[in-house]
């Protein structure tokens, strides 16, 4: 049975408080790109009450996903903008998803991201990073962006770390691993990547900026 959405903001309120359930709720946040960090960043971001969601991706779900992505077996084929939206609305039915099966260019980001105050770039290819994060701080210098650099291997998970680089831009991982030079990706580690953007994206929202 699938609670009313008074009952689920009660207990939502119960754990976090009422201050930080009302700043969550309004909240607008992207998700730029669906897979390992997107993913788990958006099931955090939902489980956290935030209220608007805007899922972006191109990609299909894949066999090669299920290690480290949250999608189901049942799912593959499935675009990931629609696969992710119904496992986020089994966790929380209440929450706003708008979704875009596109890939991000340049010349989309004014007008993509117009209705969103904090962006999430959870990309896998370095040239795409820097032309979102690029992007955002050069035309849209009002929005918040958190980024990742990172996180690949069985490297220590304390390596993970947030650093804010700017007033408005937040950078998550150990800044070194790559893909290439260890074992590949781990489920473990790049939730640990995910759970720090998600989690600089709620202390931002709440007025408690991730630390320099």
């Amino acid at each position: 049975m699938i609670p009313t959405k008074q009952e689920l903001d009660a207990a939502l309120i119960e754990r976090i408080g009422a201050e930080s359930f009302t700043k969550f709720q309004k909240a607008s946040v992207a998700i730029c790109g669906l897979g390992g960090l997107g993913s788990n960043i958006a099931i955090a971001l939902a489980r956290a009450g935030i209220g608007h969601l805007h899922l972006i991706d191109f990609d299909r779900v894949d066999i090669s996903n299920l290690n480290r992505q949250q999608y189901k077996a049942s799912q593959l084929g499935m675009y990931k903008t629609e696969a992710l939206k119904e496992n986020l609305l089994e966790i929380m039915p209440y929450c706003e998803i708008v979704t875009d099966s596109i890939e991000i260019t340049e010349a989309h980001i004014p007008e993509l991201f117009s209705e969103d105050s904090i962006l999430c770039e959870a990309f896998d290819v370095a040239e795409k990073k820097a032309m979102l994060v690029n992007g955002v701080l050069e035309q849209l210098p009002e929005k918040y962006i958190v980024a990742a650099s990172g996180m690949a291997g069985l490297l220590p998970a304390n390596e993970i770390q947030t650093r804010k680089i700017t007033s408005h831009f937040y950078l998550c991982g150990d800044e070194t691993s790559d893909v290439a030079d260890d074992i590949g990706l781990v489920s473990s580690r790049v939730m640990l990547c995910a759970a720090h953007q998600a989690h600089a994206v709620l202390r931002i929202i709440a007025g408690e900026e991730a630390e320099a």
